[in-house]
């Protein structure tokens, strides 16, 4: 349940929707991207109603598990991707390499680590150059190494325009996020900048602040 949320997203921007597990962040992710009924209330993404078929293109979604073929290659995932979207071929040599798995290219994708059958994942989200990059929780199991190069990767995409909704129960994340959207039982405590958030808490770090923002949202 989502109870009376409302919430927008700059965009060109890196904005992190954080909360512990069970907060609902998965749930108002899927009604973004328009793959959950909304009971009541709507649902607009780049001025259309959320799962729309003009924002098939406009859109990248990227689930938390890798939603690609495991008996396809990274090359013959993407390529499919390509076809279905009416992506030139060029565009998936350059999305390998932006992934970093030009050595991989050839290899059946359920062979790979999980972080790059994450990688595959997120390139095929990128196959249309997505006005809007929803992610949810792209960076859970993944080794420390894995992901910095994600959120390096994220803020080059911003960088380039595009808007970056991303989930993550990870608190220390927050940092690379340009605005936060701090949520717990399926409500929205407070949408604020990583130093609003932390100036206003006091905090020492961002797993205080959000102790502390659930405390003023109890009262205690």
């Amino acid at each position: 349940m989502l109870p009376g949320i409302s919430l927008g997203v700059r965009s060109g921007s890196v904005t992190g929707l954080l909360g512990p597990s069970g907060s609902g962040k998965t749930t108002l992710i899927r009604a973004i991207v328009g793959v959950q009924i909304v009971e009541s209330g709507t649902a607009r993404v780049l001025g259309e109603p959320a799962g729309s078929p003009g924002l098939r293109r406009r859109v990248g979604y990227v689930t938390q598990a890798p939603s690609v073929y495991g008996d396809l290659s990274v090359r013959e995932n993407l390529g499919y991707f390509a076809r279905v979207l009416g992506a030139p071929p060029a565009r998936v040599e350059e999305l390998i390499e932006t992934v970093h798995l030009g050595d991989h290219a050839d290899r059946p994708v359920g062979n790979l680590s999980g972080g790059q059958r994450a990688r595959v994942s997120l390139a095929s989200a990128l196959i249309g150059r997505p006005e809007l990059l929803v992610l949810d929780e792209p960076t859970v199991g993944q080794d420390p190494v894995l992901r910095a190069e994600f959120w390096e990767m994220f803020a080059r995409l911003a960088g380039q325009g595009a808007t970056l909704l991303i989930s993550s129960h990870v608190m220390d994340e927050a940092v690379h996020c340009d605005n936060l959207l701090l949520m717990r039982d399926g409500e929205i405590l407070v949408s604020a900048s990583p130093t609003e958030v932390m100036e206003r808490t006091g905090a020492g770090d961002m797993e205080e602040a959000f102790l502390r923002l659930i405390g003023e949202g109890t009262g205690s």
